[in-house]
């Protein structure tokens, strides 16, 4: 079982030399899921040997050009080399014209069947759901409509003990209705509780990411208690004002986010090009928020490490 993040992309509007516009790969148990698609975004993905036809889910945040102008790109490289499976995104609804619109100057059919998926723009819903995740779109408030999103894992069953097993001769067919819970019942009526014979799985992960957004404390509960928060920090603090006018956030402001939200871990990025030296950004985060990482090109995290 994994879940790990993998980061593509963590420079703001302008990139630079060493840090590509925003884009990030989760990794749920080998389903891949790509947040953001900003310029070479598809190069980065073969750099770090993430096989981008495993992605059946896009999520953009929203559409200023560095968080999604890699993904016409990405979804023509798809198409070239023979993808048959469907491909779902979650964006706000002008997307779909803009894409559709680039197919179309381009006189190109897909060989696999795209599905847009609206997301709102006041309200908070889940996007995808099935067995094993839910998703959903966390209103931010930026220079123009913009959405997080908050990725939960669904609660594993539990796991079984082999040596329990073996011990009590217990058919195998038996063995999904243990994982759920049930207890064991001998065929001399004996009953073996459940908990001698499986093992609570491990707590089910959160992953909450906040792209570009001024300070806003009305997501605080939405990502409350999640495991990884990743919050943009586009300015240092002596630039708040520069901040609240172009819609974006600076590192003390993730840092009181990240600590009124209780996450375990922050991670920080779409840093303005002006910064050479990111670690300024860092120092300057820990002083409200102690467990803080920088996001960078290749940086993997993995949540059973938090």
């Amino acid at each position: 079982m994994s879940f790990k993040l993998n980061i593509l992309g963590c420079s703001s509007a302008i990139p630079t030399i060493n840090r590509n516009p925003t884009a990030q790969l989760l990794n749920v148990n080998e389903r891949f899921f790509l947040i953001d698609c900003g310029e070479s975004t598809q190069i980065q993905l073969r750099k770090y040997q993430l096989n981008f036809q495993r992605i059946n889910h896009i999520f953009i945040s929203h559409l200023h050009g560095d968080h999604y102008f890699g993904l016409i790109g990405l979804i023509n490289s798809m198409h070239l080399l023979g993808r048959k499976k469907e491909l779902h995104i979650y964006a706000h609804e002008e997307l779909e014209l803009i894409v559709n619109l680039q197919l179309s100057a381009s006189n190109t059919e897909l060989n696999y069947p795209l599905f847009f998926h609206p997301l709102s723009e006041n309200e908070s819903l889940v996007i995808l759901e099935d067995d094993n995740i839910k998703v959903s779109n966390i209103i931010l408030d930026h220079s123009i409509k913009c959405s997080g999103f908050l990725f939960e894992e669904k609660k594993s069953p539990r796991k079984i003990i082999s040596s329990a097993i073996e011990k009590y001769n217990i058919p195998h067919d038996k063995i999904n209705s243990l994982k759920n819970g049930a207890d064991w019942i001998s065929e001399n009526g004996e009953v073996v509780t459940n908990n001698i014979l499986t093992k609570a799985s491990t707590s089910p992960y959160k992953y909450a990411y906040c792209s570009d957004t001024r300070f806003n404390e009305r997501i605080v509960n939405k990502i409350k208690d999640v495991n990884l928060l990743y919050h943009e920090t586009t300015f240092m603090h002596e630039l708040i004002d520069r901040a609240e006018k172009t819609g974006h956030s600076t590192t003390l402001q993730a840092a009181e986010i990240a600590k009124k939200a209780n996450v375990k871990k922050l991670v920080i990025g779409h840093f303005s090009q002006r910064y050479k030296n990111l670690n300024d950004l860092l120092v300057q985060t820990k002083k409200g928020f102690s467990n803080v990482v920088l996001s960078y090109p290749g940086l993997v995290i993995d949540f059973q490490e938090i």
